[in-house]
């Protein structure tokens, strides 16, 4: 079951309070900082740091560049 915008619009990246953008089966954060990924489990968004990712800076910027809509936190 895939997040929808309206929920989406409403979620921020714990630890940086950044936007997110759906990647796949992941919410991906657009602060260029921290570079946070939190998955998806049956639907639901675990957003709990100690469980998240930190994606590389060459990732996360793959990422962002597939999600123009995105601007990322500065």
């Amino acid at each position: 079951m895939p997040i929808d915008q309206q929920t989406l619009d409403l979620l921020v990246c714990p630890l940086s309070h950044a936007s997110l953008v759906l990647e796949g089966e992941t919410l991906v954060s657009t602060d260029p900082a921290t570079r946070r990924r939190y998955r998806i489990d049956d639907g639901l968004p675990v957003m709990l740091i100690d469980q998240s990712e930190e994606l590389d800076e060459s990732e996360w910027k793959a990422i962002m560049a597939r999600h123009p809509e995105a601007k990322p936190e500065s």
